[in-house]
């Protein structure tokens, strides 16, 4: 059996004038991964199953370490957000800890948290969008990180009614910082001053949950269009690897289907995962 990698319907679609003003905000500009602060908020989440109650823990207790009540509400604002909107394609909070504690580095956790980021904000995705094309027409060249190059991208988004982007140079240039961020974490960028992006490695529990992603969000065709691969910017010469080690993993099953693999969870998409119990 093999993998069709023509390229056929592989591209991601464009994102532009899609997002209404309501919903588009910088609040990268608050915070990025934060690995450590959003584990921690997801171990408060499958511990007590109210955001009330896991944001007065939040607060009183001052998980994420900050001088002030307000600063520190901010931050929580921004996590949770990302956990709050999470939908079916990711798994669900209370079984993310679990998820995390499987990851093998801080890398593989970044790039688990990765998602519900892009899934919570749309700027941020549209951004992710036009990398990933520009990663597909000129490879690892297209990972240009540089403050200009992301102004140009952000210039060039229109809301869906037509207006333009329209942020304050000041802000812009903190959201930049915020992405390139993001993408040291997640191994896109290889150091603090690095510009110019790379091919991340992924290991295995981030593997599974970008190729759930991908099935939960195209079904049985999810490997002519692995977008959670794409989103991790893995090149298409590496797919045929990639769904070799998917199939590989007993949560996972291969079939064929005129010659072409097929690859489906046994059961549901993260039942490899159990619900998470600890104290914090």
């Amino acid at each position: 059996m093999t993998l069709r990698t023509d390229g056929r319907g592989a591209s991601l679609p464009s994102l532009n004038s899609t997002f209404p003003h309501d919903e588009v905000s910088m609040a990268l500009t608050r915070c990025g991964l934060l690995v450590d602060k959003a584990e921690t908020l997801a171990r408060l989440y499958a511990r007590y199953r109210d955001w009330t109650v896991v944001e007065e823990k939040w607060i009183e207790e001052r998980f994420d370490e900050r001088s002030t009540r307000g600063s520190s509400k901010g931050i929580y604002r921004a996590l949770s957000s990302r956990f709050k909107t999470a939908g079916t394609e990711l798994p669900s909070i209370v079984k993310l800890p679990s998820i995390l504690d499987q990851c093998e580095t801080v890398r593989d956790k970044a790039q688990v948290l990765y998602f519900y980021l892009l899934e919570d904000d749309p700027l941020v995705k549209y951004t992710v969008h036009r990398y990933v094309d520009q990663f597909q027409e000129s490879g690892v060249g297209g990972l240009d990180f540089e403050q200009e190059t992301i102004e140009r991208l952000l210039n060039e988004f229109n809301y869906d009614d037509g207006s333009k982007f329209d942020y304050a140079e000041s802000t812009t240039r903190r959201w930049g910082e915020g992405l390139r961020s993001v993408m040291r974490e997640i191994g896109v960028l290889d150091t603090q001053q690095a510009l110019e992006g790379q091919i991340p490695n992924l290991g295995t529990t981030p593997l599974l949950v970008a190729s759930g992603y991908s099935w939960e969000t195209h079904g049985d065709d999810w490997l002519s269009q692995p977008t959670g691969w794409l989103y991790l910017f893995q090149s298409e010469q590496y797919w045929d690897s990639l769904a070799e080690r998917v199939s590989d993993d007993p949560n996972w099953e291969a079939s064929g289907i005129h010659g072409e693999l097929r690859l489906q969870p046994v059961d549901d998409t993260y039942d490899w995962a159990e619900p998470w119990e600890g104290e914090v």
